[in-house]
């Protein structure tokens, strides 16, 4: 394995300012840690034949923006680091590349628009379960990746490369508390409470909900995320509890940016 080359990784994500970075390798697809599991066709070595490690990074979703969704500021966010994941996977890839490694990024998300998931609500690849696979978090109930710095409130990309990397461990234990405060916020009463996969969004009543936030231009939604009190950004930004209903200032600020720039 190639230890020099992941340290030359983990310095390019430092100097980009990437806050979370981790590698599997492909065969943890093959040994997944619980089942039911993805189908192979979605493994990264399905998609791309010369994968033997992927590189996950994650790029937080600040609080304070979130706790407006669903709002304009939240859609903005969420455009933003959804366009510097790409742009960091990419770069990483190429650098691979120029390093005389077989490498490719996939985009963060591998579908064209709400009213695509809607007929068929799968992207090509899960950046959720290579996330788990390289040790950044675990599933919580609501079906995203909780992750002990920034909660659920994450968003990840993957680079598959050629390279054999040293992967790292798993997350131990479970980071999900089984609070509900998801299940219950839910607008769209997507989720229920047991634990995932058993448990599973419904992911047309999620969509129809999404798609209806698109036509108003403040999607995505966003309230499963920003309701989990797991996560140390809460401490950095003084939340230790969902901030709807806990200080009128929080909900004064809210209410304000939800009054403009969607319909």
């Amino acid at each position: 394995m190639n230890d020099d080359l992941k340290a030359a990784v983990l310095l390019r994500c430092r100097k980009m300012e990437i806050p979370l970075v981790g590698v599997a390798s492909t065969d943890r697809w093959e040994n997944p840690p619980f089942k039911p599991w993805m189908p192979e066709a979605f493994y990264p070595q399905s998609i791309f034949p010369e994968a033997r490690s992927v590189i996950v990074i994650g790029l937080p979703v600040h609080l304070p923006v979130l706790e407006t969704s669903p709002s304009i500021y939240y859609h903005e966010l969420y455009k933003t680091v959804n366009t510097l994941l790409d742009q960091y996977t990419y770069r990483l890839a190429s650098f691979l590349n120029d390093e005389g490694y077989p490498s490719v990024f996939v985009p963060r998300d591998g579908y064209g628009s709400i009213e695509v998931l809607k007929k068929n609500p799968v992207a090509f690849f899960s950046h959720r379960h290579a996330a788990l696979l390289a040790g950044l978090g675990t599933f919580g109930v609501n079906n995203t990746l909780l992750t002990p710095e920034y909660g659920p409130r994450v968003r990840f990309g993957s680079v598959l490369t050629a390279a054999d990397l040293p992967p790292d461990s798993l997350l131990p234990g479970d980071l999900c508390t089984r609070c509900m405060l998801c299940v219950d916020a839910c607008p769209a009463g997507a989720l229920d409470d047991r634990d995932y996969p058993e448990g599973l969004t419904d992911k047309a009543a999620c969509t129809a909900n999404s798609a209806d936030l698109a036509r108003r231009q403040i999607s995505p939604c966003g309230i499963c995320i920003k309701v989990c009190p797991v996560g140390e950004d809460r401490r950095h930004y003084g939340r230790d509890i969902p901030a709807a209903g806990a200080d009128p200032r929080y909900r004064r600020a809210g209410e304000h940016v939800r009054k403009y720039g969607g319909l």
